[in-house]
């Protein structure tokens, strides 16, 4: 049940990397709609892509640092022994279920979800789910509060400035169209 920071999420690095989605999961973790969780290689990904799309290192760096400082207990440590012993389609995503396992995490939120088998993640007590369903349920389960967060997540958008039917397109863009029609009824 997502319901309260209780609820804890590893973010894979495709969910972190598209800048609206990420806002939107930072703002609903600032509003303790769940607990947000990563790893030193999970940010290393995220850099990596970054400054391959054009950002300069000291930007992509920065970024990074504001998430850290922003979260402070999201960073998963002491997981990286646990890499060697899982099996997944794509071994190069072990370190993101090692981190989820050892930070006790509910779900895993990638949008890779062929690479995390639910039968294999049960066994840890984990699910993987798309960042659309994760943050359906957390709208679904805390509407009014997703709301409020939504709102200010808009009027603190800058780099460029949107409107908040802006962002739900840019949403759906990315393929978040569930989380887009869902928020947009209820402004």
């Amino acid at each position: 049940m997502i319901h309260s920071v209780k609820f804890k999420a590893v973010l894979d690095t495709n969910v972190i990397y598209p800048i609206v989605i990420r806002d939107l999961l930072f703002w609903f973790a600032f509003y303790d709609l769940y607990t947000p969780k990563w790893s030193k290689t999970i940010f290393e990904e995220w850099q990596e892509v970054m400054i391959r799309k054009g950002l300069l290192v000291y930007e992509a760096k920065k970024r990074i640092e504001r998430a850290n400082n922003a979260f402070p207990d999201a960073l998963v440590l002491n997981y990286e022994s646990l890499i060697s012993n899982l099996t997944l389609p794509d071994e190069k995503d072990r370190h993101v279920l090692a981190a989820a396992i050892k930070s006790n995490s509910d779900v895993i939120v990638t949008n890779n979800l062929k690479d995390f088998p639910n039968q294999y993640l049960l066994t840890f007590g984990l699910k993987a789910k798309s960042a659309d369903d994760f943050l359906t349920d957390i709208i679904d389960l805390n509407p009014e509060i997703a709301k409020n967060a939504f709102k200010e997540m808009v009027l603190n958008r800058k780099n460029p400035k949107m409107n908040e039917f802006e962002v739900l397109e840019s949403l759906r863009k990315l393929g978040l169209n569930d989380t887009a029609n869902y928020m947009h009824s209820l402004l």
